[in-house]
């Protein structure tokens, strides 16, 4: 009776570590890197870098950081579940002498989001729903304390758009590469100005090249295109386009170093401004720290 306990105390102590072994496997809090990569040429992603206008020599400065709080690792299924946590903003400087950022607008971001993946043979299909607190302000040089009024009469607009978007995708890796292909509708549950239409939507698609330029200090040097469209009410229904060009240095689906140019046509993307129509061309750099 004895050795029958003794050897039930081991089945039960071995499945337990096993069961434990099995969690920790597929159960993971702040798992390394970052399951949904952020979309290269869309504006709203978290990203920390610099964008350079050639026309007027202002910068729009991206700070921001995606983290993956848990993950859910399916092997039978070959998929995965993460919910993460965004903190982004990005403003426009119109001067930096003196070593000193001027900053004229902003637009933060924050919210959360569930992202789903799925392995097939030949790729993987991609999801993400997040929900994300969209707001605009001015900072510097906008009001003259003096005079007490707006400088030419530019008063700031309370803009607020309070939203939930649904992507779906799908990402191979033919012999060149990799390639990325992605649609987006999202509803907006408020929004101020009331005149802003609700409803928006986007679509994309990411090529790069690994093996035209080799690797760079052991690392890999990616070839990159990107282009994304998006449909806006401002109030009236425009399309803004998005088209980018550049180099990786490091994995293109892990961290590295991004160089890029890009070309902006559409709605300023600096939502005090949104009523304007811009067209921009940049030059700028961003970091991919997942």
């Amino acid at each position: 009776m004895k050795i029958f306990k003794i050897f039930l105390l081991i089945i039960l102590f071995t499945g337990t570590i096993k069961s434990q072994e099995i969690l920790e496997q597929n159960v993971q809090l702040f798992s390394h890197g970052l399951h949904f990569l952020p979309f290269k040429a869309n504006y709203q992603e978290a990203r920390l870098g610099i964008l350079y206008y050639t026309s007027n020599t202002n910068l729009k400065v991206d700070v921001g950081n995606n983290i993956d709080l848990v993950r859910f690792n399916f092997p039978e299924s070959k998929s995965i579940l993460t919910f993460a946590i965004e903190f982004m903003g990005y403003a426009l400087s119109t001067s930096y002498r003196g070593n000193r950022l001027q900053i004229d607008a902003l637009d933060g971001f924050f919210g959360g989001n569930a992202a789903f993946s799925k392995k097939y043979e030949k790729g993987k299909f991609i999801s993400r729903f997040r929900i994300i607190h969209n707001s605009a302000h001015f900072v510097d040089g906008h009001y003259d304390r003096y005079l007490k009024k707006w400088i030419n009469d530019d008063e700031p607009i309370p803009f607020t758009r309070d939203f939930g978007e649904l992507t779906l995708g799908y990402q191979f890796y033919p012999k060149f590469g990799s390639v990325r292909t992605y649609a987006t509708a999202a509803y907006s549950s408020l929004v101020r100005p009331s005149k802003l239409k609700r409803w928006s939507g986007y679509c994309g698609v990411e090529a790069a090249f690994d093996k035209i330029l080799g690797e760079t200090l052991g690392r890999k040097t990616n070839l990159f295109f990107a282009t994304q469209f998006n449909l806006v009410g401002t109030p009236n229904y425009n399309l803004n386009s998005n088209f980018m060009s550049g180099l990786k240095f490091g994995d293109w689906d892990g961290k590295g170093l991004v160089l890029y140019l890009s070309y902006y046509s559409g709605r300023n993307p600096f939502s005090e401004y949104y009523s304007q129509r811009i067209k921009k061309f940049g030059v700028g750099f961003f970091v991919d720290f997942f």
